[in-house]
């Protein structure tokens, strides 16, 4: 029986993981644990699975495809306010709070903003000259500060949770110890919060949530606020620079969908009841996990999915976000970031190119996140 294959082609570092070729719409795959489960490899058959209520969100009922780092565990419930895996009218309360803090205008008030912390970060690079590694000099930077002003985190802490939610990740961490820290972390500021509130999620959201709830909501957001968007930051970089391009304006969902950095299965739901999806039976309690890399080069959907074609039409039908009721809820604010990213660091940098061959930039193939350990550059 199948397990997980996770691991990259490092000559073909944008593609899905070869172990993944050929599979049906529904394959059958062993689980972390052992189990029988499904992994849905195709584009419609992922967004079934994510949209029928039928399947459940809920961590005790779901069966890892690898090892979980989520806070309690698999086999037991999701601790108060871990909204991601909660199914309505749990998840409906949570994400009711929360979209108000995520709406549309908000995010494009802090454009400006996030256009002044890239503009920063480059003159830095610049006034240490060439060459650099853009993870630690820009990518990670980028989406920690926005999220930590966002929020209500002292970004003098960055290095203490940026280190943390690395081991919530790597498979030689421990994601445990590292979420119970976060947690103590968090519970702290919160507390501190409702003494001193300031202008900033965190505060805001005191007079709704309890404690525990606010401090798991704020872990999620934290973590989930500048893990992904860095990688796809520097990820995205990688692949324009391993190609000879730059940047084109609107190129950020395109890169979402090619580069599709979520690769560990996640997310996966749990049938509460038989389910036919794609001509097979999911039977009642099994679960289906989602390969998004297959999913996001469907090629009944993307035509010819391993080139990267700036302003592919159906690019944006792309599942880097998720989709259905558990949809990310910062995804504008992500897109913000990425624009802004690309577009002012190829604007400063045109000679930006790689200073080590392609095939030395060192991949990261982590559990949950794909993307580069390093990439060091130069320019001029």
């Amino acid at each position: 029986m199948r397990r997980l294959p996770i691991e990259r082609d490092p000559r073909h570092p944008f593609d899905p993981p070869p172990g993944l070729r050929g599979l049906p719409p529904m394959a059958r795959l062993e689980m972390a644990d052992g189990h029988l489960g499904w992994l849905a490899t195709t584009l419609d058959a992922a967004r079934a699975v994510l949209t029928d209520p039928r399947f459940s969100a809920r961590q005790e009922l779901k069966h890892p495809a690898v090892r979980s780092s989520a806070p309690g565990g698999p086999g037991r419930p999701a601790p108060p306010g871990f909204f991601a895996a909660t199914d309505p009218p749990e998840h409906t309360r949570y994400r009711r709070l929360l979209t108000g803090q995520f709406t549309l205008r908000r995010m494009r008030l802090l454009e400006p903003r996030i256009e002044r912390i890239a503009a920063g970060h480059l003159d830095a690079m610049a006034a240490a000259g060439p060459p650099a590694d853009l993870v630690t000099a820009y990518a990670l930077p980028i989406p920690s500060m926005v999220i930590c002003e966002l929020l209500g985190v002292p970004y003098a802490d960055h290095a203490f949770f940026q280190d943390r939610s690395r081991e919530l990740v790597t498979p030689d961490g421990d994601p445990r110890a590292a979420s119970a820290a976060l947690h103590a972390y968090l519970l702290d500021l919160v507390r501190r919060k409702r003494e001193e509130p300031a202008d900033d999620l965190l505060s805001g959201l005191t007079g709704e949530l309890t404690d525990e709830e606010l401090a798991n909501v704020g872990l999620i957001l934290l973590v989930a606020g500048h893990e992904t968007t860095a990688n796809m930051l520097a990820l995205g970089v990688f692949a324009l620079l391993r190609e000879g391009r730059a940047y084109e304006e609107g190129m950020e969902e395109e890169l979402l969908r090619r580069l599709s950095i979520l690769h560990l299965g996640a997310p996966s739901r749990a049938a509460l009841e038989d389910v036919e999806v794609a001509g097979v039976l999911v039977a009642e309690g099994e679960t289906v996990a989602l390969s998004l890399p297959m999913a996001n080069h469907d090629p009944a959907v993307f035509p010819d999915p391993g080139a990267l074609r700036p302003g592919r039409p159906e690019a944006r039908r792309h599942l880097a976000f998720g989709h259905g009721v558990h949809q990310c809820l910062g995804q504008q604010l992500a897109r913000n970031e990425l624009r802004a990213g690309y577009r002012a660091l190829f604007e400063r940098f045109p000679g930006l190119r790689l200073a080590v061959p392609a095939t030395e930039v060192p991949l990261r193939q982590d559990n949950a996140v794909y993307g580069v350990a390093r990439l060091p550059v130069t320019w001029g």
